[in-house]
């Protein structure tokens, strides 16, 4: 087969990546689309704030004038100088079953990347962690979250065979609510609430979160700032993903920790799934994608955990159980069954633990993976 890599540098071959998936993935049980007008806002410069520190290549493989796959190529120069490497990322891979398909998209990133004096290609990634990264490599018979690759059971393999090796897997925890909220939760959140040191804040509205977006953001970034692959957020970005998800929280599912004088020092925000709404829009918020969506978001039997941190002066004086357990009988109120814990790094072994000690198991796993560019 004759195979053709060409970058997209036209409206049409922008269409054309974008919309790729839904085509290869037409039969594909479980698989969900993504919200193609988040695509297209990641994918333009004017809109995407990443891009005034990413250098991006996007390319799609064609055969006979039929598109078969895509790839994208993306260089993350702030976190490459925060973590002191020269890192290509690969990501938004999409392709049939065919080694040769798969090695034409990966050798054209890995050789742009080369251009750029990069030492070595990982991904899947994106252009910052608030995008899929990671491949599903465990877990496929249960659904996908929002913002996580739900791929072909071949695309690891055909990494492999181009010569691809594993970088760092995370893992995921469901945690059954049958067994109601952890008794543990339950004693410390008393022991810190008798205190009086620290408030819990919870929501009732979008509008009540809004005073507290920007601190959240910047505490994700200070306790965030030495993870894995994580780059910190400028204030214009923090908006920007607030302005993306704020439509599709429920407040009842944030919950924040401040001090007494109203500094923010932990958070956590959980996400309805609503998968099932965003597969019966096709990806489309409108006209009435954005209805399926959020019916999807009010039927949910699932919580997803989006992300949380905790201020590092603060860690271990028990706010992690104070929004466990408030977030917990939140959504055993609301009459959720289980909650997905999303992505957890592999070696974070005391988050792992903690997740094990609610009774949470790992029932999902993700790998991104690694090639040396010589």
């Amino acid at each position: 087969m004759s195979i053709s890599i060409q970058e997209v540098n036209t409206r049409r071959a922008m269409r054309e990546f974008i919309y790729f998936p839904e085509k290869i993935h037409k039969n594909h049980s479980h698989w969900v689309p993504p919200i193609y007008a988040d695509d297209k806002g990641c994918f333009c410069p004017e809109k995407n704030r990443a891009f005034s520190y990413c250098d991006c290549v996007l390319a799609l493989a064609a055969s006979n004038g039929k598109t078969i796959g895509r790839i994208a190529g993306i260089i993350n120069h702030r976190y490459n100088k925060q973590s002191k490497n020269n890192n290509g990322r690969f990501g938004y891979l999409e392709c049939p079953d065919d080694p040769e398909v798969a090695h034409a998209l990966l050798n054209f990133v890995e050789k742009w990347a080369c251009d750029r004096h990069m030492q070595k290609i990982i991904g899947p990634m994106g252009f910052t962690d608030h995008d899929p990264e990671g491949f599903l490599i465990e877990g496929f018979e249960h659904p996908p979250n929002l913002v996580t690759n739900y791929n072909f059971k071949y695309i690891p393999f055909l990494l492999e065979n181009s010569g691809y090796k594993k970088e760092i897997d995370y893992v995921v925890y469901k945690v059954d609510f049958a067994q109601g909220i952890p008794d543990f939760f339950k004693k410390v959140y008393t022991r810190v609430n008798r205190k009086r040191d620290y408030v819990l804040v919870e929501f009732s509205s979008r509008k009540q979160i809004v005073p507290y977006i920007r601190p959240m953001f910047a505490l994700m970034n200070e306790c965030f700032e030495h993870l894995y692959g994580y780059s910190a957020l400028e204030p214009i970005e923090m908006d920007n993903l607030a302005n993306r998800y704020l439509p599709l929280v429920d407040p009842r599912f944030i919950k924040i920790v401040t001090t007494q004088t109203n500094e923010v020092i932990g958070f956590i925000i959980g996400i309805p799934n609503m998968v099932e709404g965003i597969r019966k829009a096709r990806g489309r918020l409108y006209p009435f994608g954005f209805l399926k969506i959020l019916r999807a978001r009010n039927q949910s039997k699932k919580l997803d955990l989006y992300i949380g941190g905790i201020k590092e002066r603060y860690r271990g004086v028990g706010l992690d159980a104070l929004m466990g357990y408030s977030i917990i009988k939140s959504a055993i109120e609301a009459r959720f069954e289980y909650m997905d814990s999303h992505h957890e790094i592999e070696t974070n072994l005391k988050m792992r633990a903690e997740m094990e000690k609610i009774g949470g198991i790992v029932y999902k796993r993700f790998r991104i993976y690694q090639k040396n560019l010589n």
